[in-house]
């Protein structure tokens, strides 16, 4: 079947280009919430799995996490693990926490993106609570340390591939996001705030 049959030549031709345009921009709107509908479908691209409870066994064997921090571009907050690594028994749970600093005189929103690598793990890899569940408001100058807690799948030891993962780097990037004032102070979470208390966080 061929595109517009009713056209002819440069017509035809212009009416063709303009759809690629408005194809590669609708695509390039969508992308990223295809990408991370997709990988939370298929585990590609390291994605994690959501977990109510923690693990019912837990090995002896035991594996690292390495935990890691960056930010989008113009993302004005300092954002970084409290510890690199850690090294955990498979099946065990395990608490990590982020500290985040926003050290404008206005409230900023940001929304986490997060991945696993190796892939192969992120089908292993559970987390039970997570700060990148929910968009996360900083009030000026405001310091928060931001929990994850999670375990690694004991299958991971009887798969193909994740038999041979011994080292798995869990990997977030904040971006800013807009919100409404009002929606800025209604999703201040208290649970987050209190968790661990700012006396004697440095702020570098």
């Amino acid at each position: 079947m061929k595109l517009f049959p009713n056209l002819q030549g440069p017509q035809r031709t212009l009416a063709q280009t303009v759809s690629v345009v408005i194809l590669m921009g609708g695509l390039a709107w969508a992308s990223v919430p295809f990408y991370d509908w997709f990988c939370r479908v298929t585990g590609f691209g390291g994605a994690t799995n959501v977990a109510e409870t923690g693990s019912d066994v837990i090995l002896d064997e035991t594996i690292k996490v390495r935990f890691d921090a960056s930010l989008e571009r113009d993302m004005p907050w300092t954002f970084k693990p409290e510890v690199r690594e850690m090294e955990i028994r498979i099946g065990e749970t395990g608490l990590a926490f982020y500290e985040a600093h926003n050290p404008l005189n206005v409230p900023i929103a940001g929304q986490a993106a997060y991945n696993v690598t190796p892939y192969e793990a992120g089908a292993f890899f559970d987390k039970i609570e997570c700060f990148c569940f929910t968009e996360q408001v900083l009030m000026p100058g405001e310091t928060v340390m931001m929990p994850v807690s999670f375990f690694v799948d004991p299958a991971i030891v009887d798969d193909r591939e994740g038999q041979y993962v011994h080292t798995i780097t869990l990997s977030y990037t904040f971006y800013q996001i807009d919100m409404p004032e009002d929606e800025i102070q209604a999703s201040v979470a208290p649970e987050v705030l209190t968790i661990a208390p700012q006396v004697g966080i440095e702020t570098n």
